[in-house]
């Protein structure tokens, strides 16, 4: 038999088995249910696996075993190796995924096949490889929660690991009996010791954590692609990709505004403008320019009238992608910091329109409809600060803006495909009682927020025409349909427009002082073409609020509040969080030490008042504090003398008691022979008993009258004699004359 296989054999023993085999279920269990929390393991894994582990925790509740035999647990192995270059070409085609699917299988199988001591480490690696895929697949706050159980479950499983190696090393055999009472005190034990060494460790580590110097770099953004938001905020976008994110709820970016403590503002967060349109998807062009970099990380982005974009003499002209700034338009500017969950999109969401950037990134580049790309692969879009000016021109101005547009304009904002004539007949329709391009755009927008419904639901089969089927059949669908809607319409009148992906959110964390935005807000909407005025955002999907949650909906403001701190804090922590960090915990030191400094100032002021005016009352009456005075010092030397005359007065009411209380009396005079007898160089050792103090001294005299009152105190301390009691002031008196001798 192999020296590694497990020998069990006493009761406790035993237990200690059980014991462990149940924590180590639990911390596979505890890595499985964090890697699910991820979102990143797919369903048929999430099922066999879950399995696996529900037969595991059955057959552990029965207390039986079933081991898989060697001659089978190789050749799976070798089986699943093979089967691993299937997987990661064929069926995950992802590295990450097929590395996580072989994580899985190898726990699956150690957890049936657990013979030595190597084995059940190895189990417990495979678990922590789950949590470690799980850090990789997600940034959200719950996996916080999740690593918090996996690590008590360590704890304990690694507490119980060392004590059964310690157990089954030892040489002699155990044949304690354990019962129910033992178990259940023993698992009290480790219920209290696991959680206090978690808390110990977590405080360690996250002392560790905030001080370790750090670069600064994003997280694993790279590894987020190929999602919806991925091709619904790219430079080809098909009708219904918007709709497909919109269906989900969850968190894509946190926005801080500088000022804005209780949400007033309801911006549109621009990601692409869209130009060309085939029917069925809109595009721009991919022609790119490069913003040049400041110093301090920041990236200026030209508005109207700057001509070019950064210094590269190929960049196009840049003069019609943005609002003019204008003598009559001072501008309003909002500086506004954006926390970007990692959903694999190079594109900055920013409101219109954006004046700077500024992020740790190497290289960025706007496009030809103004929206700013990130093209630096090693820092994906994880925070970013940027600054916007709000400002619009007013109807009136708008309305006098005319019809002279610049050339770069009309061939790529007028373009449209083959469409069908009711579209255009029903916007000459709604734009028939108007006289000027504003009022044009206006009657449209409301026409299609007034006239259509909104749904997330897509067509159930594909229509040869989605936007004519839209208009003048179903009559209802979701943001990208209205504004494609209205941007056809638009230029089947001659009037410049595209079609802008980004997002819309009111809902604010007053705890925060967050703007949180989710993927449900995904938004579509329509940019107009001015001329002196440049782009005019007009939208004409029916609005829906929500607002700050209110009641039992603030519970979400907590969950977002604390997803926040995890997100930049934790995941998004690096070098300029812990110069901030450090900043803080400076000025905070500072400003306490201040206070406390105010504090002592204040109190030293006060007691130099009091003592003024106590010196200014005794001057004025000195004999009644005089009298004080003397009454103080009797009080005084009354508290140091307290004890020694309560001792006094006790003693001699024991004394005139002894017939009372016999025993008490006897050690009172006991102890008051011992210490006369010290005084005189006859101390009594504390180990020593009566007989043997009495053995010791020397003088036959003294140690006859000793003799005679320790057989006396022995009678009344130990038999209550009274008469004993009685006697023995008399023999104490006897004692203090032999000694004085």
């Amino acid at each position: 038999m192999d020296s590694e296989t497990i020998q069990p054999h006493g009761s406790f023993v035993k237990t200690i088995d059980h014991f462990f085999d149940v924590a180590l279920y639990l911390l596979v269990l505890m890595g499985f249910v964090t890697l699910v929390s991820s979102g990143g393991l797919d369903v048929p894994a999430g099922l066999m696996v879950g399995a696996a582990l529900a037969v595991r925790g059955l057959l552990l509740s029965r207390k039986k075993t079933v081991v898989i035999s060697e001659r089978w647990t190789t050749p799976l192995t070798v089986a699943y190796f093979a089967f691993f270059a299937l997987d990661y070409f064929v069926f995950s085609r992802s590295f990450i995924r097929s590395t996580v699917h072989l994580a899985l299988f190898g726990a699956v199988v150690r957890m049936f096949s657990l013979r030595r001591e190597r084995d059940h480490l190895m189990l417990a690696i495979l678990a922590f490889l789950m949590v470690l895929s799980s850090a990789v697949l997600t940034v959200d706050s719950v996996f916080l929660f999740c690593f918090a159980g996996f690590m008590l479950m360590a704890v304990v499983t690694f507490v119980l690991m060392e004590m059964r190696r310690s157990a089954h090393s030892a040489s002699i055999e155990d044949r304690t009996l354990i019962g129910a009472r033992e178990r259940g005190q023993f698992a009290k034990w480790l219920l209290r010791l696991a959680p206090t060494l978690m808390l110990i460790i977590l405080c360690f580590s996250g002392a560790i954590f905030f001080v370790l110097p750090r670069m600064s770099g994003g997280y694993l953004g790279a590894y987020s692609f190929g999602t919806d938001f991925s091709t619904g905020f790219s430079d080809h976008v098909q009708l219904g990709q918007i709709g497909r994110i919109q269906q989900s709820n969850a968190v894509v970016m946190h926005i801080q505004i500088d000022g804005d403590a209780d949400g007033r503002h309801d911006l549109y967060w621009r990601g692409t403008a869209l130009g060309v349109f085939d029917g069925r998807s809109w595009s721009t062009s991919r022609q790119q320019f490069i913003l040049e970099k400041q110093p301090n990380n920041e990236f200026e982005i030209p508005s109207f009238g700057t001509g070019m974009l950064g210094n590269n003499s190929t960049n196009a002209p840049f003069s019609f992608l943005s609002r003019s700034s204008l003598p009559h338009s001072p501008g309003k500017i909002v500086h506004y910091r954006v926390l970007m969950e990692p959903i694999g999109i190079n594109v900055f969401f920013l409101a219109p329109w954006a004046r700077r950037v500024r992020g740790n990134y190497r290289l960025l580049s706007a496009d030809s409809g103004a929206a700013v790309h990130d093209l630096d692969s090693d820092h994906p879009i994880t925070s970013y600060e940027a600054e916007s000016d709000i400002s619009q021109p007013s109807a009136e101005e708008l309305r006098g803006a005319g019809g002279d547009y610049p050339p770069q304009v009309v061939p790529s904002y007028l373009q449209l495909p083959r469409v069908d004539p009711r579209v255009r007949s029903l916007a000459l329709e709604i734009t028939a009682s108007t006289g000027n391009t504003f009022n044009k755009a206006a009657a449209i927008e409301r026409y299609l927020k007034t006239h259509y419904g909104y749904t997330l639901q897509l067509p159930s089969a594909p229509v040869k025409d989605p936007l004519a089927d839209f208009l003048f059949e179903r009559r209802e669908g979701h943001c990208e349909y209205f504004a494609s809607a209205m941007t056809v319409m638009l230029r089947t009148l001659g009037i410049p427009a595209r079609v802008v992906n980004g997002f819309r959110s009111d809902e604010f964390n007053d705890l925060t002082g967050n703007y949180v935005v989710r993927a449900k807000d995904a938004h579509a909407w329509v940019e107009a073409y001015f001329p002196g005025y440049g782009w005019q955002t007009f939208d004409p999907t029916p609005a829906g609020k929500m607002g700050t949650p209110e009641g039992w909906g603030r519970i979400a403001l907590y969950v977002d509040a604390a997803a926040s701190f995890w997100r930049e804090w934790v995941v998004g922590y690096d070098s300029s969080h812990q110069y901030v960090l450090g900043q803080t915990a400076l000025t905070e030191t500072r400003s306490a030490w201040e206070r406390l400094r105010t504090v002592a100032r204040r109190r030293y002021a006060a007691m130099l008042q009091w003592t003024q005016r106590r010196q200014e009352h005794i001057e004025r009456s000195p004999g009644r504090w005089i009298g004080i005075g003397f009454a103080v010092a009797l009080a005084l030397v009354g508290l140091r003398f307290a004890e020694g005359l309560i001792r006094w007065a006790r003693d001699q009411w024991v004394a005139l008691s002894a017939s009372h209380v016999p025993e008490q009396a006897a050690a009172m005079w006991y102890t008051r022979m011992s210490r006369s007898l010290a005084r005189r160089g006859k101390p009594k050792a504390a180990a020593q008993t009566p007989d043997e103090f009495v053995s010791q001294i020397a003088d036959d005299e003294l140690r006859a009258r000793v003799a005679e009152f320790t057989v006396a105190y022995q009678s009344a301390r130990f038999g209550s004699s009274t008469e004993d009691a009685e006697r023995l002031p008399e023999l104490y008196e006897e004692v203090e004359s032999v000694a004085k001798k």
